[in-house]
């Protein structure tokens, strides 16, 4: 019995799996490494008569799918908009056959049972090591010269380091052309620069760039020596929490997952999900993928999740249980995280010198601005909107800055109900006053 039920809601919700919106390939760049790695996609929702683009960058270890719920909700929302969710060229280097079922037990049989999973190691690729902020800038401005055609306005934003990506994107020198002059307004979700995140000094980058070059190119985000386990550990929680969720969640007993991710207690799938998930039970150094979900049941067997805060722990399965446009990016270059804190201080200095970075035009920057922070820098994202406001020539009035860091954590803005989405609630107006 439990296996036809269990048939039959991979028949209700493979469809849902699949991208909400058509992909599309860009040329990008020519960058280090083999051609075949040139070219950065995106998932289109909105009207094809549009005739303004919002284009969404990620953040760290982020894909396009962490934009797959309010892309679609902004675009049904704002008349004569499209919303593009943007994937970086290292997303290429993911190997997604074993969701192609979506079933969650071939996916963790394939990824995690010896079902034939290869993953790409770090040293099989030493050319990822240049894969910074320049040639990310340079990839991203394909992206926005295609969308700019048929004379459309392009709004630049991301969440996180994608919104420092953006920011940076605004000030960049291309070939004595400043980035903002492609734009007609900057998103920042909880991100930014100008103090938002890490301002290094000059040896403290000396000291990452030479760590970089004996290193993994990869971010380790669980700390595992496993790069890529983040990125599946998450889709594959979320795919279990989609078609199975009151079923109990067997995952979490994989020798790799860190001890302090799994439950205290057994737990359903859509339980396990919540307690990785959820800002009072992941743990402190994970705050990157934080949500205010609600709790696990106190009694059970096993025990569910309680939804009661701004996200429904449906949306992070959601969100993070599908495939091929997924929410995390399995393969993130160090290098893009090293050279987004290089560029901090939106200026010529040392440490842009040492890097080869261009962020050369903030002073001229002259578009509108709306900024959201949650409670991830401890409300240093405002404080580095402001900056760029007084530092720039955008018109004060032209400027919304929002303040939920006492409701949000940080991925809240991307998983939040629509009734409860302080991010949806204010870019709407904002984006239908432009």
């Amino acid at each position: 019995m439990k296996a036809t039920l269990l048939a039959i809601a991979l028949l209700l919700v493979v469809p849902a799996v699949a991208s909400a919106g058509p992909v599309v390939k860009v040329r990008g760049a020519a960058g280090p490494g083999p051609a075949r790695y040139d070219q950065v996609t995106y998932e289109r929702f909105g009207p094809a008569s549009a005739k303004r683009v919002l284009i969404l960058v990620p953040g760290m270890q982020g894909g396009a799918g962490d934009f797959s719920l309010v892309g679609p909700e902004i675009v049904r929302r704002v008349k004569g908009l499209q919303v593009w969710a943007y994937d970086r060229r290292s997303q290429a280097f993911e190997d997604h056959k074993g969701f192609a079922s979506g079933n969650p037990d071939q996916a963790f049989s394939y990824y995690l049972g010896g079902g034939g999973f290869a993953p790409v190691s770090g040293s099989s690729v030493p050319f990822v090591r240049e894969w910074g902020l320049k040639l990310a800038l340079e990839d991203l401005r394909r992206v926005v010269k295609r969308a700019r055609r048929g004379r459309r306005e392009v709004i630049l934003g991301g969440h996180s380091l994608g919104a420092s990506t953006a920011v940076a994107y605004a000030a960049w020198d291309f070939k004595g052309r400043a980035g903002w002059r492609d734009l007609s307004g900057l998103v920042l979700i909880d991100g930014g620069l100008l103090g938002t995140f890490t301002s290094p000094s000059l040896k403290g980058v000396r000291e990452r760039l030479a760590a970089l070059e004996q290193g993994d190119p990869f971010l380790d985000l669980l700390g595992i020596g496993v790069p890529w386990a983040s990125g599946v550990f998450a889709t594959i929680a979320g795919l279990y929490a989609r078609v199975a969720p009151e079923a109990r969640a067997t995952f979490v007993d994989y020798p790799l997952i860190p001890a302090e991710l799994k439950p205290t207690a057994p737990a359903t799938n859509e339980g396990a999900l919540g307690n990785a998930f959820d800002d009072t039970t992941s743990p402190a150094a994970l705050s990157l993928i934080h949500v205010r979900a609600g709790t696990l049941a106190p009694s059970g067997d096993p025990r569910p999740w309680q939804d009661g805060e701004v996200t429904p722990i449906a949306n992070v399965a959601k969100l993070f249980g599908r495939s091929p446009v997924d929410s995390t990016e399995w393969y993130f270059p160090n290098r893009l995280t090293l050279d987004v804190d290089g560029a901090s201080n939106l200026g010529r200095n040392a440490v842009t010198k040492l890097l080869g970075l261009r962020p050369w035009h903030k002073r001229s920057i002259r578009v509108p601005l709306y900024a959201l922070q949650t409670d991830l820098a401890g409300g240093r994202v405002l404080r580095g909107a402001r900056r760029l406001l007084a530092t720039s020539r955008i018109p004060p009035k032209r400027a919304k800055f929002v303040d939920a860091s006492r409701e949000n954590s940080h991925l809240d803005p991307l998983t939040a109900a629509p009734k409860t989405s302080r991010f949806l609630k204010t870019v709407i107006p904002w984006l239908k006053q432009r």
